[in-house]
């Protein structure tokens, strides 16, 4: 059997200053490529999200996802001392990402401009609200806040009844296109060698990112003057496509995103020639403008089918087709069981399920590294960085780091 290969981020250091989704996403998207990332907690409370809840097993379900594979440091960066650590591990670090309350790095002494000079090195990623240089980038921005404010939510839910998305996607996706961003530095980087003049700041905000991903919408109202309105399980680019009760209690969906399979749906399936040759529903654009139509026409076939059946007979004509399922349906999901998408992680309270992430590399497999205690790795990555023991000691005496692994009673579940 092959060994797997060293992750493609190997020998890559990361610190983070960050909290609840965006940046930690940003950085376990690292570790999961095999980088080592060193989170700097707030000895009192650490990362917030710590505290949401404490469903898995006395742990909040947000720090569960997005923590994996990192190694907690608390220090107290309003202490000298603690800032003075800090510093110490960007003197051996590679990238730093933050993503702290507007102007807070700043008035830290750690903005890009301060790193520039300190750390020349070090590629800089700060994730923000709003980016800078507008009305609103003094504003504190949570996911909420930004889908509310991008119109991700007008156009999400149902008529009058707007909506945000379940998954956060405004901070994950902030989040990926931080680490894409970091990526790309780093590839520049070596490609050119040492020396050469690259850009070490760079950042992402979370309304451009929302924007982004607005796109269709934004360029269809821009050229038509119309806002679409939200459709629950639907679209408003293409019909007919939907959520449709079946026979058997279920929720099938299913539909076209072009004429030839309209083509198919509407003779294999419905077994409609009518409907086919019916010239108000040629073009995709014809049967958007119809699509009460064509959703009744297909809630009513569906009803008097199972979901079997109008799943293997949409197989059979190539046309798209899904169950709709809960959460605890997709735990269960048997297609993650057969392609063994499931692994076990340590955490301070013992293991627990994570899924894999989704890239896959022949012959690399993820860390999937343990979820840290608050601190649980201070003293080993202050020792690297070149602490003695008594220098520790006395930080923490003097209360610029927070407790010992031990003291916390943190050590189950290490990483180290």
């Amino acid at each position: 059997m092959t060994e797997p290969t060293a992750g493609p981020l190997a020998g890559i250091t990361v610190v983070s200053l960050e909290q609840a989704v965006s940046a930690p996403m940003c950085t376990r998207t690292l570790a999961d490529f095999g980088a080592r990332v060193v989170k700097v907690e707030n000895p009192r409370g650490g990362d917030f999200a710590r505290h949401y809840d404490d469903v898995v097993n006395g742990l909040a379900a947000h720090f569960v996802w997005a923590n994996r594979g990192k190694e907690s440091v608390t220090l107290d960066l309003k202490h000298p001392d603690g800032m003075a650590a800090l510093h110490r591990l960007l003197d051996t670090a590679d990238v730093f990402v933050s993503n702290l309350a507007p102007g807070a790095t700043a008035a830290l002494g750690l903005g890009p401009d301060n790193l520039a000079d300190r750390h020349p090195d070090v590629i800089v990623m700060e994730i923000d609200g709003y980016g800078a240089g507008g009305p609103l980038s003094h504003k504190r921005a949570y996911d909420l806040l930004i889908q509310a404010e991008s119109g991700v939510c007008a156009v999400t839910g149902s008529p009058g009844a707007p909506a945000k998305p379940g998954p956060p996607i405004a901070d994950v996706c902030s989040g990926l296109y931080a680490a894409l961003t970091i990526l790309a530095m780093i590839c520049a980087r070596r490609a050119d060698g040492a020396g050469a003049n690259h850009p070490a700041a760079a950042s992402v905000s979370l309304f451009d990112t929302a924007a982004e991903l607005m796109g269709y919408a934004l360029n269809y109202t821009r050229h038509t003057g119309v806002d679409q309105q939200p459709l629950g399980m639907s679209s408003p680019a293409v019909a007919p496509y939907g959520a449709y009760p079946t026979a058997d209690g279920h929720t099938v969906v299913l539909g076209t995103t072009n004429d030839r399979e309209w083509q198919r749906l509407a003779r294999e399936i419905l077994e409609r020639p009518d409907l086919a040759g019916d010239p108000a529903f040629a073009r995709n654009a014809d049967r958007v403008a119809h699509r009460p139509e064509l959703d009744a026409a297909l809630t009513d076939w569906c009803a008097r089918h199972d979901l079997a059946v109008i799943q293997s007979r949409a197989d059979a004509a190539g046309i798209g087709n899904s169950r709709y399922n809960t959460p605890g349906e997709m735990i269960a999901h048997p297609h993650l069981a057969a392609r063994d998408r499931w692994r076990r992680i340590d955490t301070p309270v013992g293991p627990v399920p994570a899924l894999l992430p989704p890239p896959i590399i022949a012959g690399f497999q993820p860390p999937m590294g343990a979820i840290p205690g608050l601190g649980q790795h201070t003293d080993i990555v202050l020792a690297r960085a070149g602490f003695g023991t008594d220098e520790i000691a006395r930080m923490r005496a003097a209360g610029a780091i927070g407790p010992g692994a031990d003291d916390a009673a943190q050590v189950k579940g290490t990483t180290s």
